[in-house]
């Protein structure tokens, strides 16, 4: 995490605090309330394009998106039954042009639509077992759900793929300068190294070791984030308490398990025909294996 720290430290020189200096760097990177549609539609319809190339996906499903405010997450899958899901944005605060893919990969193509699709196709229609049309939220499947739902991202968009799609398509689309898009998602993957900072924050927030507050200063000052989104965050916590390990750790053990079967980022065709069996049926987190590096 230091070391995350240090270089988002270089990328973003200048004077003040770390965090207002990411913050500032990243306000760049706002989607215009008026491009937010059009940005979100092209990037799920990218994710589909991508996900539909690699697999085969029911004949009618669809998904419908919706813009909302006053929720304690970014995005939301609320899935309808017989291949169709709704996905909310919320718009409280201003929305960065890396979670137009984020959430459209993440939400829909090929997180959490096609997972919930593929496993009522497989396990529903296919054999008959009404359970599964039960999802309970706070349990070990959304450990996979959320991981697979992240590392999805990366599946549809290996290597350079997804920083040349959006400093070609989304970056203009949104009216931001595409020569600086390898920049900006420099900086991001440096970010995304102090995830676990979070899962820090939560444990000691809701173990009663930090007042929200204290824990609004925590994400802040090792998350490097605003002190609105740091406080969303909290609200996050109080409402979904310790779920918060699913989004990095989940997608860190499905990564594991993934790669681990050969699906590297070299060998593509693998790489999705493990993920589409990991998402088409019945698992646990115990059986994906235990990493040794968390």
């Amino acid at each position: 995490m230091r070391t995350a720290v240090c270089v988002a430290d270089a990328l973003v020189p200048g004077p003040g605090a770390l965090a207002d200096r990411v913050e500032a760097f990243r306000q760049q990177y706002v989607i215009p309330p008026a491009k937010l549609e059009p940005v979100f539609r092209r990037a799920i319809a990218e994710c589909r394009a991508r996900t539909a190339a690699a697999m085969e996906l029911p004949a009618g499903e669809e998904f419908h998106l919706e813009f909302v405010t006053n929720k304690p997450w970014s995005g939301y899958n609320w899935y309808q039954g017989n291949f169709h899901s709704l996905i909310q944005v919320n718009t409280e605060l201003p929305i960065f042009i890396d979670r137009a893919i984020d959430l459209a990969c993440h939400e829909g193509y090929p997180g959490h639509h096609v997972y919930n699709l593929m496993l009522e196709q497989h396990l529903v229609k296919d054999r008959g077992w009404r359970e599964f049309t039960v999802y309970p939220l706070f349990s070990p499947q959304s450990l996979i759900a959320e991981g697979s739902a992240n590392f999805g991202i990366e599946v549809a968009f290996p290597g350079e793929a997804r920083v040349a799609f959006e400093r070609d398509v989304l970056f203009p689309l949104a009216g931001l300068d595409p020569s600086t898009a390898e920049r900006y998602y420099k900086v991001l993957a440096r970010l995304d190294g102090l995830s676990y900072a979070g899962n820090e924050a939560a444990r000691d927030y809701l173990d009663g070791r930090r007042t929200a507050a204290q824990a609004v200063d925590w994400l802040v000052s090792y998350t490097l984030t605003s002190r609105l989104r740091a406080e969303q965050r909290v609200r996050f916590f109080d409402t979904y308490r310790s779920y918060v390990i699913n989004y990095n750790y989940g997608k860190d053990l499905v990564r594991h398990f993934v790669e681990g079967r050969g699906g590297t980022i070299q060998h593509p065709d693998v790489r999705w025909r493990v993920f589409r069996d990991l998402i088409s049926s019945p698992r646990l987190p115990s059986g994906l294996g235990a990493m040794s590096d968390r």
